[in-house]
């Protein structure tokens, strides 16, 4: 009987891991779907961002909601519906939303489409609060961490794959692609036909598997003080809905409207700092600085993962930069999620029982391993020459470098990769060809293993609130929404501010930001902990997110 129980957990696992796989594959195949329906809908570089927008603002809302209904019922949403249900709702949340692509693709409105986006995302935002303590249930509580590593690198093959089929769907098979203008969009519809069926395949699974019932046992700990700055993040999120039907009506440029929408959030967000440094009543887990700032830094980090990729295509389409049509940038964008492969498989060591020195040599061959896999899919599905891919392994040397310096210490580590980010996207802005492409490509390798570096600093001496704040930091996913949009209106603004500097190419002074304001919250969140008297010293950080 027991076994029989393993044998039904672990193929509940194997199939659970499968919603990992469709989160990468759906965020990754975006950096070549943005580009082509820039073309196809002859958009702006800030226009284009909206499918962004509309993805990681569906996880924004749908983690927004389920906030809000349980501050309002004081019960745990999330944990009375149940984790397994939890999922089930997502997943065919996703599928209507997959399918809803379909009419939305045939109308030929851009804005239908971005609705279908984020309907899948609100899916996900279900699926995803679910499905990690899920994995974590599924088996002994000492082998949790393999099961959510394992399942890190399943969501991580997912990004890899995603941008070359998405490539194929669109352009046509592996070595033979149809020129971008000769391509019909309708011709994504079967991707998300697909897409829909596997959603509602693995729902029925879960449906009528004899699966644990996971609850938490925490209590639940309202926080009435938080309501109101969250609302006001959910305002400054609208305004980039809102820029370009305002900007049309009244003739403010759309600009301020995005720019606006950084600075409330990021104002409203040091302001709960201040108010909630005076008096602790009320406040939660925002209490603790070591959190608020941690909210700034996942929001800044997710923001610059999706904006490098995101606005990446356009990058690649200009002169210094090769030049490339549409249908030829795929590989550059399986090369970016790869690089995130490959820090995140190289950070899951950390996470096994071994000796130290089977870590130390296991550092220097997992990230060539994971290499050598970016560089074959693109070889098979892309059909590419991978030959002037085989230079990108001097960054990854730069990355194991930089493992070891940092030695799996959170502090250590997100400074380290926060300055190497930010370095490697400035010699990006200060050259061109394939030093300054790969350069910015690298910047994928140094937020590989941000994720759990911040995430183990702003949870850390928060007890009883380590629940809700995760739940503030997952929020915080926007950033994904907010930032590549911001990217994309500077792109616009931008173009003849430096001469010889395209305005996509001077954009990427955004990401260089970004990983600066990395490496000094692990500076701050290091100086915070000390100060309430935390050994972060004995804290490790592993894995990907």
């Amino acid at each position: 009987m027991e076994q029989n129980k393993q044998k039904s957990y672990g193929s509940a696992l194997y199939t659970l891991i499968t919603v990992f796989f469709f989160w990468g594959f759906s965020a990754a195949s975006n950096g070549v779907f943005i580009p082509f329906c820039k073309a196809h809908f002859n958009l702006t570089q800030f226009e284009s961002q909206l499918i962004d927008y509309t993805f990681y603002g569906g996880y924004f809302i749908g983690s927004l909601i389920l906030y809000y209904a349980s501050e309002i019922s004081k019960v745990d949403i999330m944990n009375k519906l149940g984790y397994k249900n939890g999922i089930i709702y997502g997943l065919v949340l996703s599928a209507a939303g997959a399918l809803l692509m379909i009419p939305a693709v045939n109308s030929g409105s851009f804005f239908f489409i971005l609705g279908s986006f984020f309907i899948i995302a609100l899916g996900f935002s279900l699926q995803q609060t679910a499905a990690n303590p899920f994995v974590v249930a599924l088996g002994s509580p000492e082998t949790g961490s393999n099961r959510l590593n394992f399942a890190g690198g399943i969501n991580n093959f997912g990004t890899l794959l995603g941008p070359a089929v998405i490539s194929i769907i669109l352009f046509g098979s592996a070595c033979k692609t149809l020129p971008a203008d000769q391509v019909k969009i309708s011709s994504i519809n079967d991707a998300y036909i697909i897409l829909a069926g596997l959603f509602i395949a693995v729902a029925l699974f879960f449906w009528f598997s004899n699966l644990p019932k996971v609850t938490s046992d925490e209590k639940f700990e309202p926080s009435k003080k938080t309501i109101l700055p969250l609302f006001v993040i959910f305002i400054g999120f609208c305004l980039v809905f809102i820029a370009k039907p305002t900007a049309a009506a009244t003739g403010i440029p759309e600009s301020y409207f995005v720019y606006a929408s950084l600075l409330i959030i990021l104002i409203t967000l040091f302001v709960a700092l201040s108010a909630s440094s005076k008096s602790n009543e009320g406040w939660g887990a925002m209490h603790y600085p070591q959190l608020i700032y941690g909210m700034i830094a996942i929001f800044t980090y997710v923001g610059v993962e999706v904006t490098l990729q995101s606005n990446m295509g356009s990058l690649l389409k200009t002169p210094e930069f090769g030049g490339y049509s549409t249908n030829q940038i795929a590989p550059f964008i399986s090369l970016y999620w790869g690089s995130l492969m490959i820090g995140r498989w190289t950070g899951a060591i950390g996470a096994f029982k071994m000796k130290k020195a089977t870590k130390y040599i296991l550092t220097f061959i997992v990230p060539y391993i994971a290499f050598g896999v970016v560089l074959l899919v693109n070889n098979k599905l892309s059909c590419q020459n991978v030959s002037d891919l085989y230079i990108y392994s001097i960054p990854v040397a730069i990355l194991i470098f930089g493992f070891l310096i940092g030695q799996q210490k959170p502090v250590r580590t997100l400074t380290i990769f926060g300055l190497l980010g930010a370095a490697t996207v400035i010699v990006g802005l200060l050259t061109t060809g394939k030093v300054g492409l790969f350069a910015i490509i690298s910047g994928g390798l140094c937020c590989s293993i941000m994720w759990p570096s911040i995430f183990s600093l702003a949870i850390a001496g928060l007890g009883k609130y380590t629940s809700q704040g995760s739940s503030l930091l997952i929020m915080m996913i926007l950033g994904g929404s907010i930032i590549p949009p911001i990217q994309g209106v500077l792109s616009d603004g931008a173009g003849n501010l430096i001469p010889g500097m395209s305005g996509i190419h001077f954009s990427y002074i955004v990401p260089v930001i970004g990983f600066s304001y990395l490496a000094f919250f692990a500076w701050k969140a290091g100086s915070i902990l000390k100060k309430q008297g935390i050994d972060i010293d004995n804290m490790e950080a592993s894995g990907g997110h």
